[in-house]
C-alpha cells in the first residue's frame, strides 16, 4: 500500500540451484495450458494497493518529518532492525549468507536490481544480486498501465524488505506472466513457477504477497471442498515435502476482503488464499510505535489505518492439528494469522523505485504485503542458524507460543495485546487481546531470541 510517492535437506546443490535460476532467466518458460473463456476468473491481486498523499519526495525524511508534512511516522531499514532487535544476530554472524529467498509477482520490475542498489546504498547497507526468473511470456514493461505498475510496486517493496531484513540471503524474483489459465487469473502460472523452483532445489522461504478472497473461487459454497482452490495447492504440498518455507501476506482487509471485481468489500467476514492455507505461514500486521533510533516508544499495535491487518477463520479450511491449542480463538476453522510484523501505514517502510520514469523515487508504502518478506528474512536468518531449512515452521511457532504464555521470554514470541482491532469496511473484526488472536495470531517476535529458538524446534 503506498502512502508517499516522489513526482520524479535439499533437493539440489548451490551451485545446481544456481544454474536452474540462471539457465530459467535465459529461457523462460511457457505455461501452455488453455485458458476457458467461460470459467470464472479469480484474479490474483498484489496486497499492496495504492494511496498517494505527498509527491516530490527526493529522499527520506526522519519520522519527525513525516509527522510534521504527512501526520504519519515513516520508517527505514535501520530502525526495523533495531525494533526487532536484528543488529545482535549480524554480530553474530547472522546475516542470512548461504539461505534464498524466492519472491514471487506477476510482471516484476525492470528496474529491481538498480533499485535495490540505490535502497541500499541510501543506508549503509550492503547490496545483494536479485536473480530475475521469467515464468512464461512476460509482456515488456509498460509504465502506462496500472496493473504493472501496481505488481512493479510490490515487487520493489518485497525484495528490498527481505533483504533489509537479511542482508546477505541470495534473492530470487520470480515474474509470472498472469494469463488466464484453469479459471483463474494468474494463480495456477504462480504455483506451477514455485513447484518448478521447488522440486530442483532454488529457494529455501518463498514468500508471496499476493491473495484472492476464498469467496470468489469457482465452486464456493457447494459444501466444504472448493476443488478450485484444491488444485492450486500442489505446490505447497511439494514445499512440505521439500522442507521450503512458504509465506502469505494475511491481507489488508481486515476481518473482510475484495469481492470479486476488485472494487468493493464483503459485508461480513471472509479470508483469502494462499494465506488461509494451513500449509502456509499467514503473516499479519501490526502497527510500530518507534523513535527515530528505532526504540519503541510504545508497544506494537494492530495495524488498522488505510488498511487493516487480515485476519479470521477460513471458510475453506478446517482447523489444522497445530492450532488445536488455540481453539478457543479460531473454533473449528483455520484460523489467521499466524503472526504478525510491520505493516501499517502509519509507520510504514521507505522503499525506492524508478520503474516508472515519471515517478521517480522514494514511497513510504505499509500493508501485509510489507510484513511477508520482512518475515521471509528472519525465515533466511532462522535456515542459517539451525544449518538446515526450518521447512513448515507451524508445529515449531505453535510450540513456542505455548512456552510463551508460561513467561519463557527465550521464544522471543512478543504478544500484542493492547485492545486495538483489525475492524474495516464495517465489518468487525477481531481484538489483540492475551494469547492468541485472529488480529495478530501469536504476536510478533523479538529476533534476537525468536530466530535461535525456531532454529532449535524446527527438527527435520
Amino acid at each position: 500500500m503506498h502512502i508517499a510517492r516522489s513526482g520524479k535437506g535439499l533437493a539440489a546443490s548451490a551451485a545446481t540451484a544456481a544454474l536452474v535460476v540462471a539457465a530459467l532467466a535465459a529461457a523462460p518458460l511457457t505455461d501452455t495450458a488453455a485458458a476457458h473463456a467461460s470459467v470464472p476468473h479469480t484474479a490474483a491481486v498484489p496486497a499492496l494497493a495504492g494511496n498517494t498523499l505527498a509527491h516530490s519526495v527526493s529522499s527520506p525524511l526522519t519520522s519527525a518529518q513525516c509527522q510534521a508534512k504527512w501526520k504519519i511516522n515513516c520508517y527505514n531499514p535501520l530502525q526495523y532492525r533495531n525494533a526487532y532487535n536484528l543488529n545482535a544476530l549480524y554480530r553474530k554472524g547472522i546475516t542470512g549468507k548461504g539461505r534464498t529467498i524466492v519472491i514471487v509477482d506477476s510482471f516484476g520490475s525492470p528496474t529491481i536490481q538498480h533499485d535495490l542498489d540505490v535502497y541500499s546504498k541510501q543506508f549503509g547497507l550492503r547490496s545483494t544480486k536479485v536473480q530475475v526468473v521469467k515464468w512464461g511470456k512476460v509482456p515488456v514493461f509498460d509504465p502506462k498501465n496500472t496493473d504493472m505498475t501496481g505488481w512493479a510496486g510490490e515487487s520493489t517493496l518485497d525484495v528490498e524488505m527481505a533483504h533489509a531484513v537479511a542482508p546477505d540471503a541470495k534473492i530470487v524474483l520470480v515474474e509470472t506472466a498472469v494469463a488466464e489459465t484453469e479459471g483463474t487469473t494468474g494463480l495456477p502460472e504462480m504455483m506451477k513457477a514455485e513447484q518448478y523452483l521447488i522440486n530442483h532445489g532454488v529457494g529455501d522461504v518463498i514468500s508471496q504477497s499476493f491473495g484472492a478472497t476464498e469467496n470468489t473461487f469457482p465452486g464456493f459454497g457447494k459444501g466444504n471442498h472448493v476443488s478450485s482452490i484444491e488444485n492450486l495447492r500442489y505446490a505447497f504440498k511439494d514445499a512440505k515435502a521439500h522442507n521450503v518455507t512458504v509465506l502469505a501476506s494475511s491481507g489488508d482487509g481486515g476481518a473482510t476482503d475484495n469481492t470479486a471485481d476488485g472494487k468493493g468489500y464483503y459485508k461480513e467476514r471472509v479470508n483469502s488464499w494462499p494465506s488461509s492455507d494451513p500449509l502456509v505461514t499467514s503473516i499479519g500486521g501490526t502497527q510500530l510505535h518507534l523513535n527515530d533510533k528505532g526504540q519503541r516508544t510504545k508497544p506494537d499495535s494492530v495495524y488498522n489505518d488505510y488498511g487493516s491487518g487480515g485476519g479470521g477463520q477460513s471458510h475453506v479450511f478446517t482447523r489444522p492439528s497445530y492450532q488445536n491449542g488455540v481453539s478457543k480463538a479460531v473454533g473449528s476453522r483455520r484460523g489467521t494469522p499466524d503472526i504478525s510484523m510491520a505493516a501499517a501505514v502509519n509507520g510504514g517502510a521507505w522503499i525506492y523505485s524508478s520503474y516508472d520514469p515519471t515517478a521517480t523515487g522514494w514511497d513510504v508504502t505499509g500493508g501485509t504485503s510489507e510484513a511477508s518478506p520482512l518475515f521471509a528474512g528472519i525465515i533466511a536468518l532462522a535456515d542459517q542458524a539451525a544449518g538446515h531449512r526450518v521447512g513448515d515452521i507451524h508445529d515449531a511457532l505453535y510450540s513456542l507460543y505455548k512456552r510463551s504464555t508460561h513467561h519463557d521470554k527465550s521464544t522471543g514470541i512478543v504478544d500484542v495485546n493492547d485492545g486495538t482491532n483489525n475492524s474495516y469496511q464495517g465489518v468487525t473484526g477481531y481484538t489483540a487481546v492475551n494469547g492468541y488472536d485472529m488480529a495478530t495470531g501469536v504476536g510478533t517476535l523479538d529476533a534476537l531470541r525468536f530466530v535461535p529458538a525456531l532454529a532449535k524446534a524446527s527438527h527435520h
